[in-house]
């Protein structure tokens, strides 16, 4: 267990040190800023959506993260695990985010789901470092209802498609 746990903290590390997707960009949707009160990690996120077959898709996801290495790796991960995907399935990969991190260490996480997310894991024993790396997954949930709203008041996504 050990050596999978370390496997981990290199995963984290890797991401931390040179983040996917990082760095702010146009065009864009929505952005928020999210802050975590507890530790004072912050992330600026942007989302860019595109129709799909009439269905929303994540066509970007940038940010700029500071703060501790679990929240800027859980940025980075989850940016590569959900560019390019259905809005819907996204969503899908965010609840098991979440509920990994609720499990209490508990879960046995759902791999072809979460692929690198996984490595969060372990961080949910910790439920002060839960918020770490919940922040960037609540930025993106945050900016694509705003992204989705809005592009529901211009006509080019459907308001059902807002789950």
């Amino acid at each position: 267990m050990m050596q999978l746990e370390s496997m981990y903290q290199e995963i984290i590390l890797d991401h931390y040190r040179r983040p996917l997707h990082a760095g702010l960009r146009e065009p864009f949707d929505a952005q928020v800023h999210h802050v975590n009160p507890t530790c004072g990690d912050e992330v600026t996120l942007r989302v860019t959506l595109k129709d799909a077959d009439g269905e929303a898709a994540v066509a970007d996801v940038s940010y700029e993260a500071l703060g501790c290495s679990i929240s800027q790796a859980s940025v980075s991960i989850m940016t590569d695990l959900i560019i390019g995907k259905p809005v819907s399935e996204a969503m899908e990969v965010s609840a098991e985010f979440l509920r990994l991190m609720q499990s209490r260490g508990e879960a046995e996480p759902d791999e072809d789901k979460l692929g690198d997310a996984v490595v969060f894991e372990g961080v949910s024993k910790y439920p002060a470092r839960i918020k770490c790396a919940l922040l960037g997954w609540m930025a993106w949930k945050d900016a694509t209802a705003r992204a989705l709203a809005g592009a529901g008041a211009s006509g080019d996504f459907k308001a059902e498609e807002q789950r």
